[in-house]
Order: C-alpha cells, then sequence, then structure tokens
C-alpha cells in the first residue's frame, strides 16, 4: 500500500510540474523541474526497492 501511494504522489508532483511548465514556458525553469523530478524519482527508487541481506 506504502508504494502505491508513493507512485501516486510521485505522479501527482509531475503533474503538477508539468502544468506549471505549460503555463510559464522558461528553459531555467524547465531545468530546474527536470532537476526536481530527476531527485524524487532516485528517492522513490531508493526507498522502495526490494533490500537482501
Amino acid at each position: 500500500m506504502n508504494r502505491i501511494l508513493a507512485i501516486f504522489a510521485f505522479l501527482v508532483l509531475v503533474g503538477f510540474l508539468a502544468i506549471l511548465m505549460i503555463h510559464v514556458p522558461r528553459l531555467d525553469l524547465g531545468g530546474v523541474i527536470v532537476l526536481t523530478v530527476l531527485l524524487a524519482a532516485w528517492d522513490l527508487f531508493t526507498t522502495h526497492r526490494s533490500r537482501k541481506p
């Protein structure tokens, strides 16, 4: 259940940032948005991957 909520939250973040980028089309803002999505995806991946001892 936690993984589903985390993926949903990530998709909501991406959707919000996509709307922001559509309404404010700036190159520097696009760079910040790409960096933000990459960091959030990395956090999602490292937090919810299976850990084998």
